[in-house]
Order: structure tokens, then C-alpha cells, then sequence
């Protein structure tokens, strides 16, 4: 068995523990120390055991408590009562507690002190201009510069907070010296100042839109355009940093889009169009953010502008971006990703530029309608997007190629097919939508549209029976707001009325009544082309005593908000609704 010294032992530490400090013998302690009659203790290497004894017996251990009567000023609770500190110490603590005060208060962000953060930007781009030119071939003579130069091009984003003072700012001609970083040698200052720049243009900014146009007409004026082109052409997306500074260059480009003027610019005076095509063809295995955003902006300036579309037809866009979607026929991205909100808008991108002449005829070329097709048998997320592709393709006055293009495809079974399975209310509209263009556009006694004809009388007209049963459930919704607004006119005088006229025709759309329109127009095609389909549409109705009349009030309405407004007026439409009424 150990002994007991050897169980007491103290155990051993690692070495990386921090140990105490040796304890010292309590008589040594004593002997080192000099007791005087005031009870302090005052260290003193020579103190020993006869100095002791000469001051006689003394008692040991700190002194009593000072009573409060023999308090001094500066000592009113007593010395270890009290503060513990004297009154000059007390007022040189207040005097830091002050001073710390001073520097947790905020900085007041007005004029003045942008016209000194103004002044001391400046300088550091000059003094960092000079260093750069002074000592080209020793970099770590102006670097401290270009790390000052950094710093204060980060401190600008505290504008964002205070947009009252973009005005001031581009007087200044600190916007101008900010795009002017953007060719700077150092690509981190470039990709820093873009980074502000699309802060200080963000749409959460609460900046008046005056305030923001002064910002932005500033950047315009200081060419930013050329200037953002410039640096998304140099930059290198396998650098982390350089990755970054792409993204915020379609940052601020999606920024300035909000004006359409600008939208038209960067696709004429720039080869932004060009390059968000290259970069969006660039195959990736999984789909990253950059070629997300790359699409998502490149919908942007295609939706606003037609000199866009033209100039994206005319780099072969339409052919590009169909063979992107070709493997998506059967294939659904995962939900939730870049790649999902990718197939979104390189959908998006195809499906305005198909509303366009030259448009239509490259996406017939390319061979777009037999793409959708597979895709309306074969595809699941696919599937909704490619019928609205189809419907604005078929559209307009320039549809009627695509449209005999769908029946020569074999497009008449997918197509009568879905829209006799319950669908949702966007892809009913596009479905009704694909039937309209066509009873609109494929010739009269031509094989297409006598292909087309029969589809709606096979099976005992059942496809009208569908159309009836819809126009029903359309019907009703658009009744229930059309109620609404009746009992909400009646409380308003006739100027108020006038000014909700919009509003209720929005509500009155969102119940269906575009679909309901489209409805009735293909009803009254019907009646006017088969006697049996006319005989068929006008028992359906008899269930719920309607009649043609019904049909002919919708399309009446229809052409009379179109004599409401001549600058929206479709002629053709115009006309076909006439010929329509009339035979009903």
C-alpha cells in the first residue's frame, strides 16, 4: 500500500497548463515586513524581528474603520466605506467618463461633414495618383496609400443611410471621382467602388426619386456604363474577389434598369447584351449565381425594350437559348436553386422576344414549337412555361405561321388534351389562349384549320361542353366582383368613381375576366363556323337560361373598352369582334 505522503503528493500537471505561483513560508512573510504604528504595511527587504520589538507591542492586522464623524471631506462614508478614491480622483474619472461619452456619440451626418468626407477622399485618390505614378516599379512605397485610398471608398456606404445628401454629393464631384476608380490599376479598389455604387442605387435605399435621379444622371454623366462593361471584361471569375465584383456590376445594372432610358442604352451603346449571352452559354455542372443573375438581367433588358429584343435576335439568342432549354425536356431542375430561377428566366427571355415579327420567324426556324411540344407531353416544371411560350407565339397579328406550324407538329392532341384536365388558372389562360390564336389566324377551308374544327366537335362536342362548364366558374368569380364594385360606386360621387376606374377593372381581371373574354370569343367562332357546335353551345347554355346574348355582351364589352382606348387599338381584333357579334 503507497503512503500517505504518497497519495497527498501533488498530481502532475500538463505543461501547457498555466501553474500557481510557490506559496512563501508565513515567517518569512513576517520578517520581511515592517509594522508602524498607523497600521500600514510597507514592504521593506531589510525590516527585522528587533525592529519589531523597539516599537513596543503593537496590534496586528488593518486598522478600524474611520468613524463617520472623523471623516474628512474627502472621505465621507470612510476610507473603505466609501468611493476608496479622493475628490482630484473622482473629477479626473468623471472627466474620462465625459471624453468616452463624446466618442459613443454619434457623428451628426449632414453637409459639413460630407463636404470634409468629400475633401479627404479627394485627396487620398491624389495622393494615391502620385505615389502610383512617383514609384511605379516599387509597389510597397504606395501601398499604405491604396489601403487608405480603400478604406475611405468603404466608408461612402454609410450614404446609403442618408440619400438627402446625394444632390450634394455629385455637386461636389465626388460621384465622378468615384466612377472614376472603376479604372483603377488595383482591382480591388474597382470592384470596392462598384460594391458603393450599387448600395447607393439599390431600391431599398429610401431615397426620393429626385434624389436618386440626381445620383444617377451623375454616374451617367461620369460614363459608368462603358466604365462597368470595362471591368466585367477584365475581371476573372475563378478569383473569389474577381467573382464578386462580376456580381455587383449586374447589381448596379439591374439598379439603373429601372429607367427605362437607360435600359435602351446599355443594349445599343454597349456590349453588355453580348457578353450576358456568352457568360450565360458557359456550361457549368452546377448552375452558379453569377450565370443566374447573368439571365435574370438579361430578361430585364429584353422585356423593356424592343431595340434590345431586335439587337439579342440578331446575335442568334432565340437558337442559343432553345438548345440551353433542350435539356430541360424531361429533366426538372431541384426546386429552390439558381438552376430553377436560370430555366425561369432564360424562359422568360425567349417568351417576350417571341411577341416580336423577327422573333416568331427565328423561333420557327429553330424549331421552338416542336420543343414545347415535347415538353407539354413529357415535361413536369417545364410544362407551364413552355405553353405560355407557346400562346405569346402563336399571338398576334404575326402568329398564324406558328400556329400551322403546331398543327403540322401534332400539336392539336397535347394541347385539347390538357385542356380537358383540370388546370390551374394560368395555364388554362394559356391554353385558351393557344385556341383563340388559332380559330384567329389559320386560313379559312385549309387543311389546318379543318383539322382544327374537328377537334372541337369529336367525342359529341365535348370540348365545348368543357368551354361552357369553364364559363360558367369564370362567370360567377367576375359576378361576385362586379357585385363588389356596384355596391362601392354607389357611395362615390362621380369624380371619386372616375379615379377607382382603374382599380376596379384590375380587380375585375384578376377574377377572370380576360379568360372569360377569350372564352366566349372562341364560342362565338364556333357558332359561327358549325351549325352543330352553334346547336350544342346553345343547349349548354339553356341549363342556366343563358343564351348567345350572353356571348355577345362579353365581346361587346370588349370592343367597346377598345373604342375607349384608340392607343391600344388592334384593328384586326377590332374588326373580328364586330364579324363575331354579328353573326351571334
Amino acid at each position: 500500500m503507497s503512503s500517505l505522503d504518497e497519495l497527498f503528493k501533488r498530481p502532475s500537471l500538463p505543461g501547457n497548463k498555466r501553474k500557481l505561483e510557490a506559496t512563501r513560508d508565513p515567517e518569512e512573510v513576517y520578517k520581511a515586513t515592517k509594522l508602524r504604528a498607523n497600521g500600514d504595511v510597507k514592504t521593506n527587504g531589510s525590516a527585522t524581528v528587533e525592529d519589531d520589538n523597539e516599537n513596543g507591542d503593537i496590534e496586528a492586522g488593518p486598522a478600524m474603520p474611520i468613524d463617520e464623524e472623523d471623516a474628512g471631506p474627502e472621505d465621507e462614508e470612510g476610507r473603505f466605506f466609501g468611493g476608496g478614491i479622493t475628490s482630484n480622483t473622482k473629477d479626473v474619472l468623471d472627466f474620462m467618463d465625459e471624453q468616452d461619452k463624446d466618442e459613443l456619440r454619434p457623428e451628426k451626418i449632414d453637409v459639413a461633414w460630407l463636404r470634409k468626407l468629400a475633401l479627404n477622399f479627394e485627396k487620398k485618390i491624389s495622393k494615391n495618383a502620385e505615389l502610383r505614378a512617383k514609384f511605379e516599379d516599387t509597389p510597397q512605397k504606395f501601398m499604405g496609400s491604396e489601403a487608405d485610398l480603400d478604406a475611405d471608398v468603404k466608408a461612402l456606404s454609410i450614404l446609403s443611410e442618408h440619400p438627402e445628401l446625394y444632390g450634394e454629393f455629385a455637386n461636389l464631384g465626388c460621384v465622378a471621382s468615384l466612377v472614376s476608380l472603376l479604372s483603377h490599376e488595383n482591382t480591388d479598389i474597382a470592384i470596392d467602388a462598384i460594391e458603393i455604387i450599387n448600395e447607393l442605387t439599390d431600391e431599398d435605399v429610401e431615397a426620393e426619386q429626385e434624389q436618386w435621379d440626381t445620383l444617377v444622371d451623375a454616374l451617367l454623366e461620369a460614363d459608368i456604363l462603358n466604365l462597368l462593361y470595362e471591368n466585367i471584361s477584365r475581371l476573372n471569375e475563378d478569383i473569389e474577389s474577381d467573382r464578386a465584383g462580376i456580381y455587383y456590376v449586374l447589381g448596379v445594372l439591374e439598379n439603373l434598369s429601372s429607367r427605362p432610358s437607360i435600359v435602351s442604352t446599355i443594349g445599343k451603346d454597349t456590349q453588355f447584351l453580348q457578353w450576358l449571352l456568352t457568360r450565360i452559354k458557359i456550361p457549368e455542372k452546377t448552375v452558379t449565381q453569377n450565370k443566374q443573375y447573368s439571365a435574370e438581367i438579361l430578361a430585364i433588358l429584353l422585356q423593356s425594350s424592343i431595340t434590345n429584343r431586335a439587337n439579342f435576335i440578331s446575335l442568334d439568342g432565340i437558337d442559343t437559348f432553345l438548345q440551353l432549354l433542350s435539356s430541360y425536356r424531361k429533366r426538372d431542375p431541384a426546386k429552390g436553386t439558381e438552376e430553377e430561377e436560370y430555366v425561369e428566366n432564360v424562359f422568360d427571355c425567349l417568351t417576350c422576344c417571341v411577341d416580336d415579327t423577327d422573333g416568331k420567324a427565328k423561333f420557327l426556324e429553330a424549331e421552338g414549337i416542336e420543343l414545347c411540344l415535347i415538353m407539354l407531353r413529357e415535361g413536369k416544371m417545364s410544362r407551364p412555361r413552355a405553353l405560355r411560350l407557346l400562346d405569346h407565339a402563336l399571338g398576334g397579328l404575326d402568329g398564324g405561321p406558328c400556329c400551322e406550324r403546331l398543327v403540322e407538329a401534332a400539336g392539336l392532341k397535347p394541347t385539347f388534351s390538357h385542356l380537358m384536365k383540370k388546370q390551374d388558372n394560368e395555364a388554362t389562360e394559356h391554353l385558351l389562349g393557344i385556341l383563340s390564336s388559332m380559330l384567329r389566324s389559320l386560313p379559312a377551308n385549309e387543311a389546318p384549320r379543318i383539322r382544327l374544327l374537328a377537334k372541337f366537335v369529336e367525342k359529341e362536342y365535348q370540348v365545348p361542353v368543357r368551354l361552357v362548364q369553364l364559363r360558367r366558374d369564370y362567370a360567377a368569380k367576375v359576378a361576385r366582383v362586379d357585385q363588389d364594385v356596384k355596391s362601392e360606386r354607389a357611395k362615390l360621387s362621380a369624380e371619386e368613381q372616375e379615379d377607382r376606374a382603374d382599380e376596379w377593372f384590375s380587380r375585375r381581371l384578376d377574377a377572370g375576366l380576360y379568360v372569360l373574354q377569350t372564352i366566349d370569343v372562341i364560342l362565338a367562332w364556333l357558332s359561327a363556323e358549325d351549325d352543330g357546335a352553334r346547336r350544342r353551345i346553345k343547349e349548354l347554355l339553356a341549363d342556366r337560361d343563358e343564351g348567345l346574348g350572353a356571348v355577345k355582351a362579353t365581346l361587346q364589352e370588349q370592343l367597346n373598352s377598345m373604342n375607349a382606348s384608340p392607343e391600344e387599338e388592334d384593328p384586326m381584333l377590332k374588326d373580328m369582334l364586330s364579324t363575331l357579334i354579328q353573326h351571334l
